[in-house]
C-alpha cells in the first residue's frame, strides 16, 4: 500500500501540561525540516496528535529513516485514510486496508476504534462491532481475538478517519532545542558520540568540539570525528563542530609537567578551551563520554581534579554509569561504532605515559600547571582563535 499519510507519536512531550504546545511545535518544527528535500511534504498538529501528509511522490525508505530518527519521536504510524464519515465507508476501508496489507490468509484481528469527532453518530464501541463485522463477512479467514491478536487495527475518526496497525519505533526523547544547548567534548572514540546522542535527546542542541593533533594524528582521524558528527546530527539537527589544532599546547605540556600527569593537564586544558567556546555560543554544559573507572583519567578523584579547571559550565556525563559493553551497543544502535573503531589515532592517545597516575591530588596538578605559565596562554590562544568549523548534517 502507498502511504501518504502519517500519525506521529509522542509520549513524553505529553506529560509537559499547559506547556506541551512549545514541544509539539518544535517537534514538527523539526519534522518539516528533516523532510525537506525528500518531496512536498506538510506537518501539523490538533488534537493530541502530530500528522504528516505527502501531496507528491516520494522514497518511502527515506521518508522512515528520518522520521524514526527526530527526538520526541516514540512512533510512526503509516495510515490508510477514509474521507468519508460513514460507517459503510470505513468498513469497507478496513476491509482494502487489510487486503493490501496482509492479504486473504488466515489472521487473528482486533478493532480498536477511538472516535474523537463526537459528531460522529456511531459510538466506538458500535464501530468495533460493525467493522469487524464487515472484516469477517469480507475475509472469511479471519478470525477475532480480543487478547493476543495477531493484527490491532486502530480506527481514529475525526475529521476524517485514519486506520493503521503498524507502529515503526522512533528514539523517544524530547525535541532538540527544547533544554538548552551544550557542547560535547567530540573524540574519534566509541564513547563521545554516544554521549552526545544521549544529551541531545533530552532535548539539548548540541555543539562539539575536537582536539585535532597533527602531524602527530592524520586527516583521516579528523575526518573519522566529522564523520562521527555527521553520524550523530542525523538524530540531533546541525551540529557545528569546532576543531582546534592541539598539538603545540600539548607540547608544551609535555615539556613541562610531569609525565604521569600528562593526561589530566591535558584534559583540564581541553575543558578550560571546551567552557571558552561553549560561553562564546550560548551553552548551558559540557557533555563529556567518561565513564567512571574505563581508563586512568576516569577514575572519581580524576574526574574530580579534571572538574576544577573550569568555573561556570557544569559538565554532563550520561555514560558515567555504563559499563564498555552498554556503550557499545548504544553505539551500535546508533550507527556509530563502525566508524569509532576506525584504527586512526586522536590526540588524546598520542602522549599517554605508560603508568598514568590514577589518584591524582587537585593541589599537585595545580602546582605541576604553575611551570606552564606564561608559555602555554598564548598557545591556547592561537588554538582558539583559528579554529576551524564543520558543519555536520
Amino acid at each position: 500500500m502507498n502511504y501518504d499519510t502519517f500519525i506521529i507519536k509522542y509520549a513524553e512531550i505529553g506529560t509537559k501540561g499547559k506547556n506541551r504546545y512549545v514541544f509539539e511545535d518544535m517537534l514538527v518544527k523539526h519534522i518539516r525540516r528533516r523532510l525537506k528535500g525528500l518531496g512536498d511534504f506538510e506537518a501539523w498538529r490538533e488534537y493530541g496528535r502530530i500528522y504528516v501528509k505527502a501531496s507528491s511522490g516520494y522514497d518511502y525508505r527515506d521518508a522512515m529513516d528520518r522520521l524514526t530518527k527526530i527526538f520526541g519521536i516514540v512512533g510512526v504510524c503509516p495510515v490508510h485514510v477514509i474521507r468519508e464519515l460513514d460507517i459503510k465507508a470505513i468498513g469497507e476501508g478496513c476491509v482494502e486496508y487489510l487486503k493490501d496489507e496482509y492479504g486473504e490468509g488466515r489472521h487473528t484481528f482486533k478493532i480498536r476504534a477511538r472516535r474523537n469527532n463526537k459528531a460522529f453518530p456511531v459510538n466506538s464501541q458500535d464501530i468495533n462491532m460493525t467493522v469487524g463485522g464487515d472484516v469477517l463477512d469480507a475475509l472469511p479467514e479471519y478470525s477475532v481475538d480480543v487478547h493476543n491478536p495477531e493484527i490491532m487495527v486502530d480506527i481514529e475518526v475525526r475529521n476524517e478517519v485514519y486506520i493503521y496497525s503498524k507502529v515503526i519505533p522512533g528514539p523517544g526523547g524530547l525535541p532538540v532545542g527544547t533544554n538548552g544547548k551544550g557542547i560535547a567534548l567530540l573524540s574519534g572514540g566509541i564513547d563521545s558520540p554516544v554521549a552526545a546522542y544521549m544529551i541531545a535527546k533530552r532535548g539539548v542542541e548540541m555543539e562539539a568540539v575536537y582536539f585535532n593533533a597533527p602531524p602527530y594524528t592524520s586527516e583521516r582521524a579528523k575526518k573519522k570525528v566529522i564523520d562521527l558528527g555527521r553520524i550523530v546530527s542525523q538524530y540531533a539537527g546541525v551540529i557545528r563542530l569546532h576543531i582546534i589544532n592541539f598539538t603545540d599546547v600539548q607540547l608544551c605540556i609535555y615539556e613541562n609537567c610531569p609525565h604521569d600527569e600528562l593526561t589530566i593537564i591535558m584534559k583540564r586544558c581541553m575543558y578550560r578551551i571546551a567552557e571558552e567556546i561553549g560561553l562564546k555560543n550560548d551553552c548551558q554544559l559540557i557533555v563529556t563520554g567518561e565513564s567512571i573507572g574505563q581508563v586512568s583519567s576516569q577514575t572519581a578523584q580524576s574526574l574530580y581534579v579534571i572538574d576544577h579547571a573550569i568555573n561556570e559550565l557544569p559538565v554532563m556525563r550520561p555514560c558515567i554509569g555504563m559499563d564498555k559493553q552498554e556503550i557499545v551497543d548504544r553505539a551500535l544502535d546508533i550507527g556509530s561504532y563502525e566508524t569509532s573503531v576506525l584504527p586512526y589515532e586522536d590526540c588524546c592517545t598520542i602522549f599517554v605515559d605508560k603508568h598514568p597516575v590514577t589518584k591524582p591530588k587537585l593541589d599537585r596538578i595545580e602546582e605541576s600547571e604553575k611551570n606552564l605559565v606564561g608559555k602555554i596562554e598564548e598557545l591556547v590562544r592561537k588554538a582558539v582563535d583559528t579554529e576551524e568549523i564543520v558543519l555536520c548534517r
